[in-house]
């Protein structure tokens, strides 16, 4: 069992810069590939990012490419998302995820434990 806690969320202008941190407490860490996901009102949960379990490989969907940049801590057991140059179509709820499969996995359904979800609001 993972237990995982999103925090780092809030109100921010477009342009402006946030970082997601997702804290895991329970079995190893390491073992386990991470990915953010986002949820806007009305729609359905959406991939983000994610990274390998050793942090040497990451994942974007296209329309963050260039703008998040996704890390992770292993002697701090925790999964980083720093969020730059921030738009309104950004504006979700950001849930992280931890996947036990040993390839990075990017849908939804395969990743095993989940946080709590952290509001982002871009204003325009």
């Amino acid at each position: 069992q993972v237990q995982l806690v999103e925090s780092g969320g809030g109100l921010v202008q477009a342009g402006g810069s946030l970082r997601l941190s997702c804290a895991a407490s329970g079995r190893a860490f390491s073992n386990y590939g991470m990915g953010w996901f986002r949820q806007a009102p009305g729609k359905e949960r959406e991939f983000v990012s994610a990274i390998s379990r050793s942090g040497g490989s990451t994942y974007y969907t296209d329309s963050v490419k260039g703008r998040f940049t996704i890390s992770r801590d292993n002697a701090k057991n925790t999964v980083y998302l720093q969020m730059n140059s921030l738009r309104p179509e950004d504006t979700a709820v950001y849930y992280c995820a931890a996947d036990r499969a040993v390839l990075v996995r990017t849908t939804v359904a395969t990743y095993d434990y989940w946080g709590q979800g952290t509001q982002v609001t871009v204003s325009s």
